[in-house]
């Protein structure tokens, strides 16, 4: 059997430009057929809830203890979904394992008020640990907008102990004009094949942000920067943005990526907006980390794996999995947990979802 095409950004955009047909690029843009999903998914369920929160960005982590340790976000119901932006906190919670039920053990980082570069809010937590340190990779703001959110790390030698809080962030948007003059957020972190430490992260340009028309403004990209150490300092590459669908039919685009390492190429998933459809996962892979294939789906939307009942009316974006993300097996060879978070629970706002992967398209 021949060896899947990888397309490059530059080949994946002059396709996409061109209009090439479904039956040439493998995939419909108007739904008559996709393939099957990258990830065989059991669901596991909601569990973890809390009244009187929305629960969001769970990004978990085998600890030394044997117990899955998840830190997430939170903020409090009054201020509903957009509450993450002007309120959120980073948390904490613990479960024997992926199966049970998790319980809240500790707020991790606040927003601190004043001048602070995180003044409003504290969210998007990407945990990992290299060496003998733990690393947590997030996003605050100073004004409650997106227009401040920038990519942060805190630090500690241990999940529940003391975290070194950053005075700066870590990774500023571009010059103005650029295509990530916006912001810096959603941050995802590997160490790559030249022995550098990767971040990716997403950014868009806010003068298409102010100006364009449509449900959704802007158009989200993912660039690269990489550093000789975990806390940096990050420079990014000459050949941003990595990953951009710009070109792609009624604004196309993703976030929410995470990424992983196996069997020698780069995995991402991410939250589909708009490349088959908003409430999709995406799958991608690079031998490189540059050039990415072009996307294929990771997951479909939730009432392919459960049924309940309607949402209420506040809750807009429900029967989808929005923030995906991956616990490895104990070695860290394959994936074998898919967390993320989706609208409703017991309290009607949103919380943790987990699934276990039984099987990948690999």
């Amino acid at each position: 059997m021949d060896k899947p095409r990888h397309f490059t950004r530059r080949e994946f955009l002059q396709t996409s430009a061109l209009g090439i047909t479904a039956g040439v690029l493998g995939i419909s843009f108007t739904g008559l057929s996709y393939d099957k999903p990258y990830f065989s998914l059991k669901p596991i369920g909601r569990t973890f809830s809390l009244e009187n929160y929305y629960i969001w960005c769970n990004s978990p982590i085998w600890g030394e203890d044997g117990k899955v340790h998840l830190f997430y976000s939170r903020w409090r119901k009054e201020k509903g979904m957009g509450g993450w932006l002007n309120g959120s906190e980073i948390c904490r919670a613990e479960a024997d394992s992926p199966y049970a039920e998790f319980k809240h053990k500790q707020v991790i980082l606040a927003p601190r008020g004043g001048e602070f570069w995180d003044a409003t809010t504290c969210h998007n937590p990407l945990i990992t640990k290299v060496k003998n340190e733990y690393y947590l990779f997030y996003m605050g703001n100073h004004n409650g907008k997106t227009n401040t959110k920038r990519i942060g790390l805190a630090t500690s030698k241990s999940l529940d102990g003391d975290w070194v809080r950053p005075e700066t962030p870590l990774l500023l948007p571009g010059e103005k004009g650029s295509w990530d003059d916006h912001c810096t957020t959603n941050p995802a972190f590997i160490k790559g094949n030249d022995g550098k430490f990767w971040l990716f992260y997403k950014s868009w340009n806010t003068e298409e942000y102010e100006n364009q028309k449509g449900p959704v403004r802007g158009n989200r990209k993912y660039g690269l920067a990489k550093a000789d150490h975990p806390s940096g300092p990050y420079e990014k590459i000459k050949e941003n943005p990595v990953i951009d669908f710009s070109l792609q039919p009624d604004n196309a685009q993703l976030e929410d990526a995470f990424i992983w390492k196996q069997n020698g190429k780069f995995h991402i998933v991410a939250r589909d907006m708009g490349f088959f459809n908003h409430e999709y996962g995406l799958h991608l892979t690079s031998r490189n980390g540059l050039n990415w294939s072009k996307p294929k789906i990771a997951y479909l939307n939730m009432k392919s794996y459960i049924k309940e009942p309607a949402a209420p009316d506040h809750l807009k974006r429900f029967g989808r999995l929005e923030r995906p993300m991956i616990l490895m097996d104990k070695d860290g060879k394959a994936p074998k947990f898919l967390f993320g978070a989706t609208q409703v629970g017991k309290f009607e706002t949103s919380t943790s979802f987990v699934f276990e992967i039984t099987n990948t398209g690999i």
